[in-house]
């Protein structure tokens, strides 16, 4: 009993229990819960087991994921399947259940969001053309594509970057302001300020679909269906910029 223990221990610490098997190499079975919990003793390796078993359990439902949260959150979500996800109930973060990205970015689909790549990963273009470098376009000063039709795409990347990017800034802005807020909610005469944080929360998920309405605006290329989004865009703008 005492090698079980030391073993089954090892194996929680080191996050590897869900999978062991007996130490003996040509014995394959693996202990059971009720096994585990007649060896180990210890509430706090008892406590990391179970989490190991709550994690391997949510892996393993299509319908369960963890609640993406960059900042932390134990909360497990229910998928429904939609684009932009719901709510935690937790930390009121909302995730996207289709793609990696780490929160709701409506209305830029997940398509769009999978074609932003970071700008440390080496990848090589033309900045004239914006072709891959490899294998066949070695070098940009003879590229044939026209310098005004290159001028135009970087123009046109740095608008919808710079737009994106103060969108961003503006929502955590309202996050600091509302934060603040909450700080000052106990002080005497200054109590009623609900409206106040009501009005944050609008404020921080409207910068929140401004900023990623630049990303599926700059990769939309149907004009007549841009007329309509850009109208909106502006609209729902102004409207933040007064609130």
């Amino acid at each position: 009993q005492p090698c079980w223990k030391e073993y089954l221990t090892t194996r929680i610490e080191q996050n590897m229990v869900v999978n062991c098997t007996c130490p003996i190499s040509e014995c394959r079975a693996q202990p059971t819960t009720a096994f585990i919990y007649s060896i180990v003793s210890s509430e706090e390796i008892i406590a990391k087991y179970e989490k190991a078993l709550l994690r391997r359990y949510v892996e393993c439902c299509s319908n369960l994921t963890w609640c993406t949260n960059p900042q932390g959150c134990d909360q497990i979500l229910l998928k429904d399947g939609l684009g932009y996800g719901a709510a935690c109930s937790k930390c009121s973060w909302i995730s996207c259940f289709n793609c990696n990205f780490p929160e709701a970015h409506y209305p830029a689909s997940c398509s769009h969001m999978s074609r932003m790549t970071c700008a440390k990963c080496n990848h090589g273009f033309c900045w004239r053309c914006l072709k891959p470098w490899r294998p066949n376009h070695k070098d940009y000063y003879n590229c044939s594509a026209m310098v005004s039709k290159a001028a135009w795409q970087e123009k046109r990347f740095q608008d919808y970057n710079e737009r994106c990017t103060f969108h961003h800034h503006a929502r955590e802005f309202a996050i600091s302001l509302r934060n603040s807020i909450s700080s000052i909610r106990g002080v005497p005469k200054i109590r009623n300020l609900t409206f106040v944080l009501d009005a944050c929360k609008v404020l921080e998920q409207a910068r929140k679909v401004l900023a990623y309405s630049c990303v599926y605006s700059y990769y939309n290329q149907d004009t007549e269906s841009m007329d309509i989004v850009e109208q909106q865009t502006e609209s729902l703008e102004l409207l933040t910029n007064t609130l």
